[in-house]
């Protein structure tokens, strides 16, 4: 008799494998970018505090941060949010003012102004003009008050003021006496007024260049009609329908 050839015997399943062997299984990936972009979301950025004395300094805070100082809801705060487009705006609320006005975007409250944009090069001669006009706020007030005691402390967690040397308090008591005793405004209204005097003096210096470049370029197409000439006039046209937008809008 012939004899089957024998089968080689089955491998043994894969269960019945050493579970040590086998590779760790991957399903933990997916929950790895929920916190991270959550941290993202709620970002720290640097705003630049001047206090009631006029005193500034970088602060690092995040949203919910500006939210509990100022009592603002997370919507408002989305106006100044550089990633987002919102039209020039003046927002009151019970315990702040929020200013999103040309390169402008602050928070204003009774004792101090949060500038969020302070490192653009713009925004320095008006962070200058502010801090000035605070100084001699502050030193008007405790003049009209006849208080001769320290200076007011800054908020919890900032330094405090220190005392402004003789030549500012000189100027402030000067200030006094030209104004024959009349009364100073509130803190936030000084800051709401530079914020728009700074917002008006940047859209009027453009309007003078765009002005400057108007007037020689009629000249031009009126001297000699040409494709060259009346693309200026168009370019300048544009500018001038651009900035008065930018009115409207504020």
């Amino acid at each position: 008799m012939t004899s089957r050839p024998q089968t080689p015997p089955l491998s043994k399943p894969e269960d019945d494998q050493d579970p040590m062997a086998r590779p760790p299984p991957t399903t933990t990936s997916l929950a790895v970018p929920f916190p991270t972009s959550r941290k993202k979301a709620t970002g720290v950025r640097p705003w630049l505090l001047l206090d009631s004395t006029g005193q500034a300094q970088v602060v690092e805070a995040g949203k919910h941060a500006i939210m509990r100082r100022t009592g603002l809801p997370a919507r408002d705060l989305r106006i100044l949010d550089p990633l987002l487009s919102y039209p020039s705006t003046v927002l009151g609320r019970e315990r702040a003012i929020i200013i999103n006005l040309e390169h402008i975007k602050a928070i204003i409250t009774a004792q101090e102004v949060l500038l969020l944009n302070s490192r653009d090069p713009s925004v320095t001669p008006f962070v200058e003009e502010l801090q000035r006009r605070l100084i001699f706020h502050y030193h008007a007030t405790k003049a009209q008050e006849g208080n001769g005691s320290s200076p007011q402390k800054s908020p919890v967690g900032f330094s405090h003021f220190e005392d402004c040397n003789e030549g500012i308090q000189a100027e402030g008591k000067q200030g006094l006496e030209n104004r024959d005793g009349s009364k100073v405004l509130p803190y936030e209204f000084v800051a709401l007024e530079t914020c728009l005097e700074a917002a008006c003096s940047c859209l009027e210096s453009e309007a003078k260049k765009l002005e400057q470049k108007a007037h020689p370029a009629l000249d031009k197409l009126t001297s000699k009609i040409s494709t060259l000439n009346l693309e200026r006039v168009r370019q300048i046209k544009s500018r001038l329908v651009a900035i008065t937008g930018r009115v409207q809008k504020g």
